[in-house]
Formats: structure tokens, sequence, C-alpha cells
């Protein structure tokens, strides 16, 4: 049975027990000696012993829905804000306490901060696990990429050098003559010495330099006298002290890392330029070469590995735009915007200090 029709049946009962307790008393007080007076009195042609008890019936059932319809929205409401709560959805409390159920407002209340409490500490739990679960993987790739890049490096570097030396050697001792075979051992020999120079790309592209402490410039200068060295490349540099914060430093010098390997493993460049500079209320950082160049809608293919520059300059709030042509080299350039303290609304600045 619903709840109307269970405050309806109830509101008839009551109604008629209230009738019959107001008759009683209504008997005692003033007795009546005969009854055909309530069948002889007619009420629109209906003799007034029917009607009482139809108007009893009336008023009670009435009243009866009244009730069950005012219950049934209190059930109703009750019921939406419990659905709502275990959901997770916020509830306002006051659509529940207008109904003047006060206190399963209260303890519904009570609940949901209760369960609002659970799911933040949930979360944050969860946020805490995901950030160590990263740095863990991180730490673990960083040291495998160290590993395989030091295999390399005393495998099959060593025996590329070696190679090498054996290939020159052997051309040296040869005499100067146009014949076919010595034609192929230059190529071989030019062969393993653009494999050396791709196998130095890459392990400078698997193991990269970090700045550890040391300021943008010094780490940028240390890591071009390196390639100098290693590298048979043109390399020049303007590269200015500008202080800033460790995290624009950081992503600056890892994009430098990048273009840098880049260059090695794909331009075919015999120079390259590099300028890191403040002008006015920006940081540029602008790497040329004078390599094979690309169409620029390669790019889009990631042929150069671009989308990681891209988004470590997106994450220090800067640009990075790309201009290149077959056969004329590359120009990256990334432009990080200064931010004074207070500019950003919570007193922090990309400039250290």
């Amino acid at each position: 049975m619903s709840t109307v029709l269970r405050h309806m049946f109830s509101g008839i009962v009551a109604a008629f027990a209230v009738a019959i307790l107001l008759g009683s008393i209504v008997y005692t007080i003033f007795p009546i000696d005969n009854w055909d007076f309530l069948l002889q009195k007619h009420l629109l042609d209906i003799p007034v012993a029917f009607v009482l008890p139809f108007l009893v019936f009336i008023m009670g059932a009435f009243f009866g829905l009244n009730s069950g319809i005012t219950s049934r929205k209190q059930l109703n409401s009750i019921n939406r804000t419990l659905k709502s709560i275990e959901d997770g959805r916020q509830v306002d409390m006051k659509e529940v306490q207008s109904l003047e159920l006060r206190t399963i407002a209260k303890r519904m209340e009570g609940i949901q901060k209760q369960l609002g409490e659970k799911i933040r500490q949930s979360q944050k739990m969860a946020t805490e696990k995901a950030v160590d679960q990263e740095k863990r993987i991180q730490q673990i790739i960083s040291q495998e990429r160290n590993r395989l890049a030091r295999e390399l490096h005393d495998s099959v570097s060593q025996q590329l050098f070696a190679a090498s030396m054996i290939m020159s050697a052997i051309n040296e001792t040869r005499r100067e003559e146009d014949s076919r075979e010595t034609k192929q051992l230059k190529l071989v020999e030019e062969t393993i010495h653009q494999t050396q120079l791709e196998m130095r790309a890459l392990l400078l592209h698997l193991r990269p330099a970090a700045l550890n402490g040391k300021s943008l410039q010094k780490g940028m200068e240390e890591l071009l006298q390196e390639l100098l060295q290693k590298v048979p490349i043109e390399l020049k540099w303007k590269i200015e002290t500008i202080p800033l914060a460790k995290g624009v430093e950081d992503h600056l010098f890892r994009i430098l890392q990048e273009s840098v390997s880049n260059i090695l493993r794909h331009a075919q460049a015999n120079k390259a330029q590099i300028l890191l500079v403040q002008r006015d209320d920006l940081i540029i950082l602008r790497i040329e070469d004078d390599g094979v160049g690309f169409k620029m809608d390669q790019e889009k293919t990631g042929s150069y590995g671009l989308q990681n520059m891209h988004e470590r300059a997106a994450e220090i709030g800067g640009t990075l735009k790309i201009v290149s042509l077959p056969g004329e080299g590359t120009r990256l350039e990334v432009k990080v915007p200064i931010l004074k303290a207070g500019d950003d609304g919570n007193d922090q600045s990309i400039i250290s200090g």
C-alpha cells in the first residue's frame, strides 16, 4: 500500500473515531429519545443518517490525502538528497529543512561531510601515489637510459672508432688512384664517420647533461664546449647572464639539448649558432643551423622530435617558433615572458631572487 493510501485510510478511521467520540459526548449531555428524526430529516433529498457518515468519510479522506501527499513529498525529498549524497554531489540541506525534518537533515549533513572528507582523503592519496609512481618511473627510465648510453659508448662507439681508424689507415696507405675500390673504401670511411656523429648525438639524447646547481649560462657553455671537442661542427654562441627561476632554467636547458641533438642527428649541418638574451620583458633562446632543413608541414609528423620542445616551452608560459626551408637550414626560437613580482597575482616570478 502506498503512503497516500495509508494516510487516507488512517484519516478515515480517525475521522470516524472522532465522530463517534463527539457523538457519544453529545448524547451524554443531550440524551435523544427519538432517533427517527435522523431518517426523517433530509439534506439534498438524502436522509441525515446517511449524510453524516458520508461527510465524516469525505473529511477523513481529504485530511488523509493531504497528509499523505505531504509525507510523500518529504520522503521523495529525503530520497533525492540521499541519492545525491550517494553520487558524491554536494547537496543543500535547506530543501529538507523546509519540510520540518531538521533532525534528519542534520544527520544527512553530517554524513555528507564525512563522505566528502573521505573522498578528499582518497583523492589526495591517489594523487600522491600517482606523483610518487611517476617519479619512480622517471627515475627508472633515467637509470635505464644512462645504462644504455654507457653500454653504447663502451661497445658500439668504441668499435666504430676503431673501425674508423682502421679505414683511415687503409686509405692513407693506398695509392692515389681513381679506382672503384678506392672510392668504395672512402665511402665506407665516410659512412663510419657519419655513424659516429649519429652515435654521439644519440648518446647526448639518451644521457643529457643536467645543470646540477649551475647557472643556465654556465651549463649551456659547458655543454657547447663539450660538443666542440667531440663533434666536428662549428659552434658559435652568445649567452647572457640572466637570473631565472630554477624551473625556467631547466626547461630552456632541455630545449637546447633536444635542439642540438636534432641538429647532430638530422640536420647534417656544418655550423650552428646559439643565442640566449633578454630583450625588454622577454627571454629569447634562438638556435640556428645551416643544415638540410625540412618542409614545415613535416613538423606535424614529429620527424624532428619537436613535440617535447613545444610542451616544455608551453609549461613555462613561452612560445616556440620554427622556420625551416629545405636546403637552407632551420631556426628555432623560444620566447618566454618575464613576470615580475605580483604580475601573476600570486607574487611569483620566473626571475629568481
